[in-house]
């Protein structure tokens, strides 16, 4: 059974400012696409397939990328797109994380039917979102070009669609630039209060994600500090113990010493590294957590003018600025949860790497050599 379509509330809005050779691009991909669109048609009537996606992509695929210039990934889509397409109220094509990529504030990539080239973007505002698969759609729109980006709410975690791009830090800073006044006051056919809720939620959601990522992290960090601890215990001992073997004469036993000092060496090294990826890791964390906290109190407070200034405008009259208490509250809350962020160790770092590393030639020869030393300081001593 089909999984359920997930509706988007809202989708936020792009609006592209692309040069000509990027015009020219962009329209390109919407006539292949329309191309596209006839072909399949054609080949599902003459093959009478209907809506048998397995059967229309073995009869069509080849086609298409013959006849078009469009890249893999949209042919693939649009197989999948061609029921709603017709219905659409405007032309648009279907994208994904593959297809577009946010890359700054300000510009994007896009994969067109000419190869991928760099937009430019203005966000102007919220359009009703719709109950497709896309992530987001390229619209054409009154002879311009858009993306817009559906905004689904309280999605499980196994089933949320981001794009690549799409970092905690991304992602805030897209929500907080939709609900600036600007973008706001374009909103089309949209509870404007409903949509700064929106937002919020999905910060609140961007918050979670950055609190279990740390605590991930904080786990792991006590986890490499606990087993670097018992490495280096383990070779403090072991150093004893080769040198009471070379003592008693047993020179294997002490080479049996030796190598197990070199694994546990190796282990080290590959310890210090995963320690140090981690820390930036948590760096990392704690900024985006720095910026969730900032980016929900701004939300919140944008929230509170909104209804504020609704309610005077439903009113006649002039009211009051609203509090900041939720704002606050949430800031909070917000810190309190990341004081006690803690974790228990369930990482594994593959240690084996470092040891496979060693060739078996230049082993034995350090082996040899730490004995021939070890026995050279007890013959002298």
């Amino acid at each position: 059974m089909p999984a359920p379509r997930q509706t988007a509330d809202y989708a936020l809005r792009y609006r592209l400012a692309p040069d000509a050779a990027g015009q020219q691009a962009i329209a390109a991909t919407f006539d292949d696409y329309a191309v596209m669109m006839d072909l399949l048609d054609a080949i599902a009537r003459d093959n009478n397939i209907g809506s048998n996606l397995v059967a229309l992509h073995a009869h069509a695929y080849d086609a298409i990328r013959q006849r078009t210039r469009l890249p893999s990934r949209l042919v693939t889509l649009g197989l999948r797109d061609r029921l709603d397409y017709r219905a659409a109220p405007l032309p648009r094509l279907p994208l994904d994380e593959k297809l577009v990529n946010i890359k700054t504030a300000t510009t994007l990539t896009l994969g067109t039917a000419l190869g991928r080239i760099a937009v430019p973007f203005d966000v102007a505002g919220y359009v009703p979102g719709w109950g497709h698969n896309a992530p987001a759609y390229l619209v054409r729109r009154d002879g311009a070009f858009e993306i817009h980006f559906g905004v689904t709410p309280n999605l499980p975690p196994e089933q949320e669609t981001a794009m690549t791009s799409d970092t905690i830090l991304v992602r805030v800073g897209r929500l907080i630039a939709g609900i600036a006044n600007a973008a706001i006051d374009k909103a089309e056919d949209a509870n404007k209060v409903a949509v700064v809720q929106q937002a919020i939620r999905e910060i609140e959601d961007a918050e979670r994600t950055a609190h279990a990522d740390l605590a991930r992290a904080r786990a792991e960090e006590y986890r490499l500090k606990a087993r670097r601890g018992e490495l280096e215990h383990e070779l403090t001992d072991l150093s004893d113990k080769i040198r009471s073997a070379i003592d008693a004469g047993r020179d294997d036993l002490a080479t049996s010493g030796l190598a197990r000092q070199l694994d546990l060496e190796a282990q080290l090294e590959v310890l210090a590294r995963a320690d140090q990826q981690n820390r930036d890791s948590i760096e990392a964390n704690v900024t985006s957590l720095q910026a969730v906290r900032s980016a929900l109190e701004d939300a919140e407070a944008r929230l509170a003018d909104l209804k504020a200034s609704e309610a005077t405008a439903a009113e006649g009259r002039a009211s009051p600025a609203s509090p900041r208490a939720g704002s606050i509250s949430k800031a909070e809350r917000a810190g309190r949860v990341i004081a006690r962020t803690t974790g228990i160790p369930a990482g594994h770092v593959a240690s084996a790497q470092g040891i496979d590393e060693l060739s078996a030639l230049h082993r034995d020869q350090e082996i040899a050599s730490r004995l021939a030393r070890l026995k050279a300081q007890s013959s002298g001593s």
